[in-house]
């Protein structure tokens, strides 16, 4: 496993600086695509979006599609682990209904104020926020039916950690269904090493096999998952590597036995 020469906190600060300009500055320039267009050619259905707030979809940047995975049914508990701005815990909730409820889990303040207050302006009564790592959410054990994430994993310097918290908060039986961003092949260091690159989500984008025994370790099964090759990065850097080391994006579901 590679070891990562730059300080863990620069990383974080990275990151809470690019996704604070994502949920105040949507239409910046970013390394990926964000909104709606970029949302219906991953897979979200039109109708499920005219439903969600606008301004949730704007700063949706999420790198794929897992919704017909996780087979949401009502008055399920779901736990979105870096719910952003809040699109994904937004059609959550209508998937669930009433009955059901969604926490979104976000260590960024802008992108959580932002999700709040669409969530209050728009009533979605059945979602909540909690500021917290998706390392270290705040919430007990068994709570959720399902995890959720979209893009997020992949940021986190310890992946292992991140699966064994998500089958923490699974009931036995519940389901992980998530996009991220994995590689072919491992990256080498001088992409590793650079934080600008993780925080655009590509620098800690582990290689597949990797990811998937991770998975395993923390005791989930996959049971599907799919290549997203409808997921473009868009800066130059990324494309380029894109091409070179075979990063791209993948929506799975795993099981807690």
């Amino acid at each position: 496993m590679t070891t990562t020469a730059f300080d863990p906190k620069d990383l974080e600060s990275k990151v809470k600086a690019m996704y604070r300009s994502v949920a105040e500055d949507p239409h910046g320039e970013f390394h990926f695509e964000m909104g709606r267009v970029m949302a219906e050619r991953l897979g979200y259905a039109p109708a499920d979006l005219d439903r969600v707030p606008v301004e949730a979809i704007e700063s949706f940047a999420g790198v794929g599609y897992y919704f017909h995975l996780a087979d949401l049914k009502p008055g399920e508990i779901v736990v979105d682990l870096g719910s952003g701005a809040g699109m994904d815990t937004f059609i959550a909730a209508l998937k669930v209904g009433s009955r059901g409820k969604v926490t979104g889990v976000d260590m960024t303040d802008e992108q959580r104020a932002k999700a709040e207050r669409l969530r209050d302006r728009d009533g979605f009564l059945n979602v909540t926020y909690v500021k917290g790592y998706i390392e270290e959410a705040p919430l007990p054990d068994g709570l959720a039916d399902v995890v959720i994430s979209n893009g997020v994993f992949n940021l986190a310097v310890d992946k292992s950690r991140v699966f064994r918290e998500a089958g923490r908060l699974l009931k036995s039986g519940g389901r992980l269904a998530i996009s991220d961003i994995v590689t072919e092949v491992q990256l080498p260091e001088s992409i590793v090493c650079n934080s600008t690159l993780w925080a655009a989500c590509i620098g800690g984008a582990a290689q597949q096999n990797n990811y998937r025994q991770m998975i395993e370790a923390a005791g989930l099964r996959v049971d599907q998952l799919e290549d997203n090759t409808q997921y473009q990065f868009i800066s130059d850097n990324a494309k380029g590597a894109s091409k070179k080391f075979g990063v791209k994006s993948i929506s799975l579901l795993a099981m807690k036995p």
